[in-house]
């Protein structure tokens, strides 16, 4: 019965492909994980943050890997490692698996725990699954950092798969400012990125300069740097980043985590589209 729940949600997202399948069986158990969660004390401590959360509770249209969460103050003694417990025996009470692996250093300020099962995977009616009938294991990484930055917002949100339960996000305003602190420090091109950019910009949120601040003293070029941060300051960073980004590698890393009837818009990507997105920047 419990794995016929997890079937019917599968259905519901009327897949093309086998990608899109993939994606849709990672949310599903992104959103066990949680439920789960949020049966014990877990959100009294932390937020849950991140493109999963933008897409999960405020309807972002690509999918997502991962699961990030931040506490919501400062505690290096906090430990993930029980909580993983109450996960997996949730999640196999849905027919799957897990194996958790490669759980991070419990002296590191990031905790990491990685999820992985192949089980449930092979027991779902897939509609699209490839020619040698192989499907990929569900992977999908938690972590959680246990000193973030100062002045962030959250709220609280329901989620009502597989049951009613209650979650602490960061608000939209906070979770932007994490999004440009990425956009503007992190080593490497992602273009997902550059995707919730576009999507904050559309729905008019403007940045937490507060956090944003913080998170930029705490990491990344301008460290201990104590810099005030606002609008002006954000405009004439984000535009040398534009400026100096090969679109077309941004737009390939974005391909593969929206629906096939989205995919065409990314041929828009380059430098003149984002310079004008920016000019909207609240």
């Amino acid at each position: 019965m419990s794995i016929q729940i997890i079937q019917t949600k599968l259905d519901s997202y009327n897949c093309n492909s086998n990608i899109e399948e993939e994606h849709a069986v990672r949310e599903i158990t992104q959103e066990v994980i949680l439920a789960a969660l949020g049966r014990t004390d877990f959100f009294k401590y932390t937020a849950f943050q991140g493109g999963t959360c933008l897409r999960i509770f405020y309807s972002l249209d690509r999918f997502s890997e991962d699961i990030d969460f931040l506490l919501i103050k400062p505690n290096n003694k906090f430990q993930l490692e029980p909580y993983l417990k109450i996960i997996s025996d949730e999640l196999s009470a849905y027919g799957y698996n897990i194996e958790i692996g490669e759980r991070s250093d419990k002296e590191r300020t990031v905790k990491k725990a990685f999820l992985k099962d192949d089980s449930l995977i092979k027991i779902l009616q897939l509609n699209h699954r490839t020619g040698n009938g192989r499907v990929k294991k569900i992977k999908i990484k938690l972590e959680i950092d246990t000193n973030p930055p100062a002045e962030g917002g959250t709220e609280i949100k329901y989620i009502d798969f597989p049951f009613t339960s209650s979650v602490v996000i960061q608000d939209k305003s906070t979770l932007f400012a994490g999004k440009v602190h990425a956009l503007l420090c992190r080593e490497y091109l992602k273009g997902r990125d550059w995707y919730d950019f576009i999507w904050y910009i559309s729905q008019g949120i403007e940045v937490n300069y507060n956090f944003l601040s913080s998170a930029l003293d705490q990491q990344g070029p301008w460290k201990n740097q104590s810099i005030v941060v606002d609008r002006n300051w954000c405009q004439t960073e984000l535009e040398k980043k534009i400026t100096a980004i090969n679109w077309k590698s941004a737009a390939k890393d974005v391909h593969r985590f929206v629906r096939s009837n989205q995919q065409p818009s990314l041929d828009l990507w380059c430098k003149d589209l984002f310079l004008a997105q920016l000019l909207k920047l609240g």
